[in-house]
């Protein structure tokens, strides 16, 4: 699955991630995730997988275009509902 720049800016939007955050956690320069963003340039494939695999463990789920378009959502949070 592709990751479009709307995907990356809702991905951080929904955890609260600034660029330079995501920079952090993925290993790609800000100024590549700027760019992307603003459809300036297209990032290498690798760089991507990078991007999207900082925001998923995050929590970010990435949804596949479906008929309405691509999107994002974050995982359910799981509680344990044992008592200690």
């Amino acid at each position: 699955m592709s990751l479009s720049p709307g995907q990356l800016r809702a991905g951080r939007a929904l955890i609260g991630w600034s660029q330079d955050q995501l920079a952090e956690a993925s290993k790609v320069a800000k100024a590549t995730i700027a760019n992307f963003e603003a459809g300036k340039r297209q990032p290498y494939p690798r760089t991507l997988d990078d991007l999207r695999d900082a925001l998923e463990a995050a929590g970010v789920i990435f949804i596949d275009e479906n008929g309405e378009g691509p999107g994002v959502r974050l995982k359910k949070v799981q509680q344990d509902n044992q008592t200690a």
